[in-house]
């Protein structure tokens, strides 16, 4: 079984970038499951100090899972031009883990118009050691689309692109 763990840069209760990654638990085939990654909001700000031999065990239960995933799929808004927040706070908890090196990671952008946020998490993604796989990497035209993960699942232009980057996810991970 390949364990995905599916991350939203977004905190919003109704966010497309959610939507999405629903919809690749939808898309996925059998052999593969896409886990939800809750915890972004409730993570303690980063704090050097605080990362030694006891953090806080809600960096313990982001680690582990991390560390359990076979892959880590991102969607995420482009904030004032830069990575959201909470998002960046939690790939700084990531920075010293021994589980997210060569971890596949796999990005969707939801909106044509966030021309930065693929390159900046990628050059933190790389600089981090995760392996992008730029292959299944991709850009669904989503804002202002009122569809949730069973709408964009049977979307007849999202759904196919969106399986077809599972797929080389998939394959990528596969492939090691």
């Amino acid at each position: 079984m390949t364990k995905l763990l599916a991350v939203s840069g977004s905190l919003r209760a109704v966010s497309v970038n959610k939507a999405v990654l629903e919809a690749c638990q939808k898309l996925v085939p059998s052999g593969v499951s896409v886990s939800m990654y809750e915890g972004l909001a409730g993570l303690p700000p980063f704090n050097p100090d605080l990362d030694g031999p006891k953090p806080p065990q809600k960096i313990l239960s982001l680690r582990k899972a991390i560390g359990t995933a076979d892959g880590l799929i991102i969607s995420s808004p482009e904030y004032a031009h830069g990575i959201p927040g909470s998002l960046k706070n939690m790939l700084d908890w990531l920075v010293s883990s021994v589980e997210f090196p060569e971890k596949p990671v796999f990005l969707i952008n939801t909106s044509p118009h966030s021309e930065r946020i693929t390159p900046l998490l990628m050059e933190v993604l790389m600089t981090m050691s995760a392996r992008v796989v730029s292959n299944a990497s991709l850009t669904l035209p989503l804002k202002g689309k009122k569809l949730d993960g069973e709408g964009i699942a049977k979307h007849a232009e999202f759904g196919p692109a969106l399986t077809a980057s599972l797929t080389n996810f998939i394959d990528a991970i596969n492939a090691v």
